[in-house]
């Protein structure tokens, strides 16, 4: 296949990173595009992934703003920060053109500003790697399988490009007809991991060492499959919890997203995960079956926010 299509990425933080590298190492036309500052600058820099097997692949990436560029031409990945999303959805309209919005967030709703504003094609892609940031050019990058992408709003037609092009042998991505309900599965991973191991202070490890913590996951995730499966999302909690372990196993030593966004005084994406399955099941008059995760939300919150003052 001829990889002509330039990608942009918007984050630069560690799954962008992450990305950008392996794509540019791959031989593809990638573009950094650093979503937390739009100054009009453009560099090239020197960025390097460290692989599950020690292994580093350095790449010199174009890193630039949204400035920089009066059109977007080509595929458009989003993995910057979900909470920014509206601003971000505002600043690209108009400026994209046909071509796809592809949102690399886990959570439940993220696409919701793109889709508002009729972006002709947005994609969800539902992220089974994790990534940290280990210094300013250092990514320690860990997949655990395929990431699927599939059709969230608009037309599908790109989608096989978008796959295409963005997998590569350490970084894979896979069609999914049924992105809806990978999505909520994930989500569902998610409000475990990224609430139970910040409060704890511990890496993704956890769930399989500790028989405690994982009785504590699996009432987390009963609750919130019974908030998917009243939504029409038929969620197993048994497939959800082996799934859960799944990652644990893997990504032992490794620390989730939420746990690096508090220590480094940063907003967490807690808005779109436990309180997102909290405002769901508050509109289904199912909000007293949802406490331990709307407990456990709300004290990521509140750690979160003391972290910030």
């Amino acid at each position: 296949m001829d990889f002509n299509l330039h990608i942009y990425i918007i984050g630069a933080g560690a799954v962008g990173k992450a990305l950008a590298v392996l794509l540019k190492s791959a031989g593809r036309r990638v573009t950094l595009i650093r979503g937390s500052v739009d100054d009009g600058s453009s560099r090239m820099e020197i960025h390097e992934v460290e692989l599950a097997d020690g292994t580093i692949r350095q790449a010199e990436l174009e890193v630039a703003t949204l400035q920089c560029f009066e059109m977007l031409e080509g595929i458009v990945v989003i993995a910057s920060k979900a909470y920014g999303n509206s601003q971000l959805a505002a600043s690209l309209q108009g400026r994209t053109g046909k071509s796809p919005i592809t949102i690399l967030q886990n959570g439940l709703g993220v696409e919701k500003a793109f889709v508002d504003l009729q972006f002709p094609a947005v994609y969800r892609c539902v992220l089974f790697v994790t990534s940290q940031v280990m210094s300013a050019g250092l990514v320690r990058f860990k997949p655990v399988s395929a990431c699927p992408i599939g059709v969230a709003h608009g037309d599908g037609g790109f989608l096989d490009d978008v796959v295409s092009h963005l997998s590569t042998s350490q970084f894979n991505f896979r069609l999914e007809p049924d992105i809806a309900l990978v999505i909520w599965k994930k989500a569902i991973v998610n409000c475990v991991f990224n609430s139970v191991c910040p409060l704890l202070e511990a890496d993704n490890g956890l769930f399989h060492r500790s028989l405690q913590a994982r009785d504590l996951a699996r009432r987390i995730i009963k609750e919130c499959c019974a908030v998917a499966n009243s939504t029409g999302i038929i969620a197993d909690p048994f497939e959800i919890e082996a799934q859960m372990l799944q990652i644990s196993r893997v990504s032992e030593g490794q620390e989730i997203s939420t746990l690096q966004d508090i220590r480094h005084h940063r907003r967490t994406e807690m808005d779109s995960l436990n309180m997102e399955v909290v405002r769901i099941a508050d509109s289904l008059s199912m909000i007293e079956q949802v406490k331990l995760t709307r407990a456990f939300g709300e004290l990521i919150l509140l750690k979160s926010g003391l972290m910030l003052l």
